[in-house]
């Protein structure tokens, strides 16, 4: 292999590298999210709108081709898949709850949320009803292990929650805490453990 080869052969290989990071850094918003570290990449906090109209009845249909309407990553790729329709028939979609969360605190449409969806943290396949789910609210980051940083952890059923609650070692957090909540509790404070960098200050 001549030198030029070589030379070309590493410049291939730095710009993969760098797209890989992209991908990755999708959800982290140019930093790691939740993780309150200042970091981040501060153009990323925005108001958010929905991408989709049109829509008569929820929930839509999750297609390999939807972004997130927070973060713009695929919305099937992981099993955490949430939605909110509104009154007007527009619709937001997300890869994971703590999108629906920064979206729930930070979005546009005057219209009042028609209903809301999100994935069912104990099966990790059923759509719930987000708007009467149980959310846990963890915060140790390492301790998750979760693919874009930190996520909370939606259940329908309560009990449900205040088990994976009592085997979480990580924390010493109790359902009398108010570590469970529910959508209509999430306020900026909250979304801001999973989303920091991807919302305004106040």
């Amino acid at each position: 292999m001549c030198e030029r080869d070589g030379l070309e052969r590493r410049r291939l290989l730095g710009v993969l590298g760098a797209g890989a990071t992209a991908a990755i850094a999708g959800c982290l918003g140019g930093g790691t999210e939740g993780d309150g570290s200042e970091d981040g990449d501060d153009e990323q906090a925005q108001v958010y709108e929905p991408s989709i109209e049109g829509v008569e009845e929820g929930p839509v249909e999750y297609t390999r081709s939807q972004r997130c309407d927070v973060c713009g990553m695929p919305v099937t790729k992981y099993d955490g898949k949430s939605q909110i329709v509104h009154e007007n028939g527009q619709a937001a979609v997300f890869d994971f709850p703590g999108c629906l969360f920064a979206y729930k605190v930070s979005s546009t449409p005057d219209s009042p949320i028609q209903g809301a969806w999100t994935t069912d943290y104990e099966t990790g396949s059923d759509d719930i009803d987000a708007m009467e789910a149980h959310y846990v609210l963890i915060t140790d980051k390492e301790a998750a292990e979760d693919p874009m940083g930190i996520e909370p952890r939606p259940y329908a059923n309560r009990d449900d929650a205040v088990a994976f609650l009592e085997s979480w070692e990580a924390e010493e957090l109790s359902p009398d805490e108010d570590i469970i909540v529910g959508l209509d509790e999430v306020d900026m404070e909250i979304a801001k453990i999973y989303r920091k960098n991807r919302l305004p200050d106040e």
